[in-house]
């Protein structure tokens, strides 16, 4: 189910960043007695990685990544480790290619791809011994969802897709090579369809009017109930995939514990066997041998990741793995062979580097560092911090300073600083330990930055992540104050210098924040927020049917009398009256999960009652900003806003506008330094 996650944003993905001396900043409202770093440049902040996304293909002989290719993030293959032998494989030159895959048999690359956001995602086939691209969805208006692929069926994927139906994704086999497509069952109204290691369709899914997920097996093409996943499961529960014999099923499964454990149900005789499980969070990234199909390491996330082994033969390389890593770390790919692991290693003061583990001599070397300008640069330490919410829960959070406030690296400035309370979005999604272009971004101007997993955020159990069903705008929102408070007690920041920022959800808890509690924050800045819930609701898109009764359940009906009181006295909207502090709100045009219209109307009531809000509107972008002209000039107005009511530092708005389609539809004035556009009035 957490294809379906409502409000996460691509935006705040990995954006890296470079520095160097810029004349005209502002003076930042800080006596910190260590000279302030030079200003890192938005333009490498914000702009393409060197390289990313890197895979060590399943035969373990080459490499893929993205990387751009006149100004457009295109995909490159070469032999592993081999830089002089690459070549770029795709040649777009629109918004570019957002993430890419092998096929097993290692012939082909396989991408998707969307339109202006509009998240009709193709899934796409480059043949590399001849450089064909296919396009294995070109049908309008359809969304492609990758299901599976087998190493005993080389040149076959199978495919779902909602041609037929907006709602619902039939299943496909498709052919690689030709395109064509064979129906394996249409989607009577089930959520997911999985088959298993021969490519079978074996089970499904279904949401039920009480939340409840209903799983079913397929039985001589007769669906037959195999078990219940309570709601208060749903989100804390998954199944992985089957084992070797296809007689049984591994799953992430919360049922009768408070966090995910990894067990194995057999579906033979419905026996069902707890593998791992861990008190303090859920099991997580759990890595499975490509041919196998059995489970051998997982990761456990508090603060940060810890690698673990399940099957002994594993338990070297996780431990040589683990002596290697310091911060955040993820395994992306895994050579058939499972002799080589491409892996993600993410330290929050530095660039990003991937990495290949090779088993044979335990070794983790380095595949390609993201962004090579950032030797040398210097950039903030992120803090694993544990805040008490009011109801005395656990808000696992992250605190960044400004390097200048705290000389000794002790995560406590020598004297309060601006802040910034940096909320994500989902809201089942969380905040991790690593490398952000946006918090060092804030950190580099001047303003400590404080991410918090608020209760509903994933990872900590069901209890903490069912904690906030119903609580928008309530207990969601009072541990983002109570984490404010705790800043302020700890002498990070004063309760007159912490300004809200966030996308998504995020967005909403910024729209929440000027809103419900107008005297909190300095000012907000909301990157697609919903601001009516009630109208959120009513306008999902259509493939996210199944998952309906479950954003009602988590949120509120809009059916009942009872749900549409909460709905409307959980949206800012409802009491935009209440704003008085200075508001940036920015949204794509195309956004199909949180649309226009959220933003719109919250800007059409301000202005009916002459609050100044500024409005940044880009019109070839969805949910987040995937164009990196459009992501520099956002960010360009956003520093401009910021350092107006958070008093920071600041670049000089330049040729930061040049090729994106922003619109300045309201509110420039608001913020001084930024120039006018074509569509500024």
């Amino acid at each position: 189910m957490k294809k379906f996650l409502l409000l996460i944003l691509p935006l705040m993905g990995m954006i890296l960043l470079s520095g160097c001396n810029v004349s005209g900043d502002k003076v930042a409202s800080t006596s910190a007695a260590v000279q302030a770093p030079p200003l890192i440049e938005r333009d490498v902040l914000f702009g393409n990685p060197s390289r990313t996304q890197g895979r060590v293909s399943p035969d373990g002989m080459q490499m893929s990544f993205r990387a751009p290719l006149n100004g457009v993030m295109n995909l490159w293959i070469g032999n592993k480790g081999e830089f002089d032998s690459v070549r770029a494989i795709t040649k777009d030159n629109g918004r570019g290619i957002p993430s890419h895959f092998w096929t097993l048999d290692s012939k082909h690359v396989l991408y998707i791809q969307d339109q202006n956001g509009d998240e009709n995602w193709h899934l796409y086939a480059v043949e590399l011994a001849t450089g064909k691209i296919k396009d294995l969805s070109p049908y309008d208006g359809t969304m492609a969802q990758m299901i599976r692929q087998s190493e005993s069926r080389p040149g076959v994927v199978i495919v779902g897709m909602n041609d037929r139906d907006p709602k619902w994704h039939d299943v496909y086999s498709v052919d690689l090579s030709t395109g064509s497509r064979t129906l394996l069952v249409e989607n009577t109204g089930f959520a997911e369809i999985l088959v298993d290691n021969d490519l079978q369709v074996r089970l499904a899914s279904k949401t039920l009017a009480n939340g409840d997920l209903q799983v079913f097996t397929r039985v001589e093409n007769d669906w037959q109930e195999l078990f219940i996943t309570p709601f208060e499961d749903m989100l804390t529960s998954a199944i992985l995939g089957f084992d070797k014999s296809n007689t049984g099923i591994y799953l992430l499964d919360s049922k009768n514990r408070n966090t995910a454990a990894l067990t194995h149900l057999s579906l033979t005789d419905n026996k069902l066997t707890t593998l791992v499980t861990s008190d303090d969070v859920d099991v997580s990234s759990v890595l499975f041998a490509p041919v196998s199909h059995k489970p051998f390491a997982y990761a456990l996330d508090l603060i940060k990741p810890e690698w673990h082994a399940i099957d002994d033969a594993y338990k070297g390389d996780i431990d040589k793995l683990n002596q290697q890593l310091n911060g955040g770390s993820q395994v992306l790919a895994q050579s058939l062979d499972n002799n080589y692991w491409t892996v993600y290693t993410d330290e929050s003061d530095s660039s990003p580097v991937y990495k290949v583990y090779d088993r044979a001599t335990g070794q983790l070397d380095d595949l390609f560092v993201t962004n090579p300008k950032l030797k040398g640069v210097t950039l903030a330490k992120m803090h694993g911090v544990i805040i008490k919410s009011r109801d005395n829960k656990q808000l696992i959070s992250y605190l960044t300073l400004p390097v200048e406030s705290d000389p000794d690296g002790d995560g406590k400035p020598s004297t309060a600083v601006p802040m910034v309370l940096l909320v994500h979005g989902g809201p089942w999604a969380r905040d991790v330990y690593g490398y952000s272009p946006t918090v060092q971004w804030l950190a580099n101007r001047g303003y400590a930055v404080l991410q918090v997993n608020f209760r509903s955020s994933t990872g900590f159990g069901k209890a903490f992540l069912n904690a906030g069903n119903k609580q928008w705008g309530k207990a969601m929102h009072t541990d983002l104050l109570d984490a404010k408070a705790w800043a302020v007690a700890e002498g990070i920041t004063n309760a007159d210098q912490v300004a809200i920022m966030g996308g998504s959800y995020g967005g909403y808890a910024t729209l929440a924040g000027l809103t419900f509690t107008p005297d909190e924050f300095t000012c907000g800045v909301d990157i697609v927020g919903p601001s009516n819930l009630q109208t959120l609701l009513s306008s999902i898109p259509p493939y996210w049917e199944s998952f309906r009764q479950v954003f009602t359940n988590a949120i509120g009906d809009p059916t009942t009398e009872e749900g549409e009181k909460l709905l409307k006295e959980s949206s800012p909207l409802t009491y935009v009256d209440n704003i008085k502090k200075p508001l940036l709100i920015a949204q794509g045009a195309n956004d199909p999960r949180v649309k226009q219209a959220e933003s719109d109307q919250i800007v059409e009531a301000m202005k009916l009652r002459d609050i100044p809000v500024t409005y940044v509107l880009f019109p070839d972008e969805g949910h987040g900003f995937q164009k990196p002209e459009n992501n520099l000039a956002f960010f360009a107005v956003a520093e401009a806003f910021l350092a107006e009511c958070q008093h920071g530092r600041a670049q000089p708005v330049d040729n930061d506008f040049a090729n994106s389609s922003i619109q300045i539809t309201h509110g420039l004035e608001y913020v001084p330094g930024v120039p006018g556009t074509a569509s500024s009035n």
